[in-house]
């Protein structure tokens, strides 16, 4: 119970650091949204008056407590250029990022983790070195460069999908999960490369190690080493680099949604950046703080459900 408290407590002043750093950023970056909303030609009175209406004629600490007090009730603000909820905006854009990262994640993990374990098992062989190769140039792929070759051969070429005919996840949830599969592993190629090169180094050493000789000398046989008592020391430094991969994988998948032509977060996030339409940028990246943040709470966990000694 302890321990879970304070999770807590460090969850909630991580958010409140983040949310903070991320108002005032967006007050000392150049630009006017009032500039924005009234272009150029414009009275003084009239922009007075309108930055008087969004309130942000206030000093920056009135006004990161008046919007912080009202983002924890659940009112992001006012857009600026749609005139509308930022809550409502959003609320429709937010399952799209956040169903192509659930994806994405599960991608990585099904076919990093095996991968891995295959190329340690032959990690002194040629066939590895070759792989290592192929594997490190594969992580310098961009994600975005990798969602334009996807579309252009299993999209246009062999017609496995059909890009630009997004399905609403309303209409046709199967539909809507079948088209942001490639867009998934586009996100994805480049992590499961890296996570395979160190899921498999991590291995290697941890086959050198004492305890694994012990095992040998015991009479165990490779299978039961590896899986048994390797692969569970393996995965901590693997688990680690995961929980770094989520705020990659939410990048990512940000940029390949315009690739893929995705309703997401994307297209509003660039929209509302040009615009400086604060209250949606805010909102969106204190959203994804969180989602990184929670991931990072989760692999904290899975730490000590993995190897109980690991303290906190």
């Amino acid at each position: 119970m302890k321990y879970i408290v304070k999770k807590a407590l460090t969850l909630a002043g991580t958010l409140l650091l983040v949310s903070f750093i991320a108002f005032l950023l967006f007050q000392i970056v150049p630009g006017d949204p009032v500039t924005s909303m009234l272009g150029t030609e414009y009275s003084e009175e009239r922009a007075e008056s309108l930055r008087e209406e969004l309130g942000i004629n206030k000093p920056v600490i009135v006004r990161y407590v008046n919007w912080l007090t009202d983002f924890v009730k659940g009112d992001f603000g006012i857009s600026y250029k749609y005139k509308m909820p930022v809550s409502r905006l959003i609320s429709d854009k937010m399952p799209v990022t956040m169903y192509l990262a659930v994806i994405t994640l599960i991608v990585i993990v099904i076919i990093s983790v095996p991968l891995g374990v295959f190329m340690a098992r032959f990690g002194h062989r040629k066939v590895s070195k070759v792989f290592d190769i192929v594997n490190q140039s594969v992580m310098a792929v961009p994600s975005f460069f990798l969602g334009i070759m996807i579309t252009i051969i299993f999209g246009l070429v062999l017609k496995w999908f059909t890009p630009g005919k997004y399905v609403s996840y309303r209409d046709d949830f199967n539909g809507f999960i079948m088209y942001l599969i490639p867009a998934a592993f586009a996100v994805a190629i480049p992590k499961i490369a890296m996570m395979v090169k160190f899921l498999k180094n991590s291995l290697i050493r941890e086959m050198d190690s004492d305890y694994v000789r012990t095992a040998y000398s015991k009479g165990s046989g490779e299978n039961r080493v590896l899986f048994c008592h390797v692969l569970r020391n393996g995965l901590m430094p693997a688990i680690t680099l995961l929980g770094m991969i989520i705020a990659e994988i939410m990048a990512g998948s940000i940029v390949v949604e315009q690739v893929f032509n995705l309703p997401g977060l994307s297209a509003i996030l660039v929209s509302s950046v040009s615009t400086r339409d604060y209250p949606v940028v805010q909102a969106i990246v204190v959203y994804i703080a969180f989602v990184v943040i929670i991931t990072n709470c989760i692999v904290d966990i899975l730490y000590h459900i993995i190897d109980p000694r690991v303290k906190n």
